[in-house]
């Protein structure tokens, strides 16, 4: 039995007015093992957020099944949601208790009572122990973050699942924050994780699955993603304007060009078009491809050395 288990589900919004039907999620299938730190990927309106408010209970498939520990999440919505903690993506918190009032409520809900000794072991391991008397008002965006992680985990779940959990979140936060989750995960927790910092994903997750316009494009283990993936990415920048040949194929933000680059006959073919074009670069280097390049080139519809979803 997985942990997760989600079989064809799909979410269908109707139509009203001139507005068209959207189909968030479209037959949608796979499971999450028992202690798998789990990505799931995808552009803005990919569907993320809405497997995530099924899985939650807060919406209703149009049809198939989502399972938590065998578990329906609408047939058996209370028992399947003692098996989760989730960290949603807004900032959700009640303005007029502290730190540990929130999550002594928190645990109340659950029917857990004498909660103080692992309530203290959340405050210490998220950073949040000098705060514990502030007033959720008082705090930073992204200790609010941190004390939501908190009211996630306060019925220790074993099922977390975090919904952009670093959105606005500076570095220290981050890292504090990922030490602790990473740990809950060494010690049998399951995780499944959304975020738009693919190097978080790429770090953490083990697995991941991909989605665009509901549609499930990936899912494979990380280390095969990347396997499969361009084997070299020449990167550098420049003020010039790059010749259409290279243009075409190129991911430019600002200044920063990267071009893919299979051989090392291709870097050549690439700096021998520059030089030719006039075009002078600033730090250059080639570097591996990452997880990045495997996501922008699967969104973009290209298609990967090996087949990219697995049964």
């Amino acid at each position: 039995m997985p942990a997760i288990s989600i079989q064809s589900l799909s979410k269908v919004y109707p139509s009203r007015g001139n507005a068209r039907a959207v189909h968030a999620l479209d037959d949608v299938s796979f499971d999450i093992g028992h202690g798998e730190f789990f990505g799931l990927l995808g552009p803005n309106g990919a569907g993320k957020t809405t497997l995530i408010s099924i899985l939650a209970g807060l919406a209703h498939a149009t049809s198939g099944t989502i399972k938590v520990h065998g578990l329906d999440v609408h047939a058996d919505y209370v028992q399947a949601r003692r098996h989760l903690g989730i960290v949603p993506q807004e900032l959700v918190f009640d303005p007029f208790f502290t730190v540990r009032e929130a999550l002594r409520f928190q645990s109340g809900y659950f029917g857990i009572y004498n909660n103080g000794a692992w309530i203290d072991e959340l405050l210490h391991g998220l950073g949040l122990a000098d705060k514990a008397t502030s007033n959720m008002r008082q705090l930073s965006g992204g200790m609010k973050r941190r004390v939501l992680v908190g009211l996630a985990l306060v019925h220790r779940p074993p099922v977390i699942v975090l919904d952009e959990p670093t959105a606005g979140v500076d570095v220290e936060l981050r890292q504090t924050l990922w030490r602790f989750v990473a740990d809950l995960n060494k010690q049998g927790h399951t995780v499944l994780l959304t975020t738009h910092y693919l190097e978080e994903a790429e770090a953490l997750c083990s697995r991941i699955a991909m989605l665009k316009q509901g549609r499930l494009l990936a899912l494979e283990k990380t280390s095969t993603l990347l396997s499969n993936a361009t084997a070299n990415v020449l990167h550098f920048k420049t003020d010039d304007l790059l010749p259409p040949t290279l243009a075409a194929q190129a991911r430019v933000t600002g200044r920063m060009v990267e071009l893919p680059a299979q051989t090392p006959e291709d870097i050549e073919r690439h700096l021998a078009v520059l030089r030719e074009a006039g075009v002078r670069v600033e730090d250059l280097e080639i570097r591996k491809a990452d997880l990045e390049d495997v996501f922008i080139n699967l969104m973009q519809g290209q298609k990967l050395e090996a087949p990219a979803v697995a049964a």
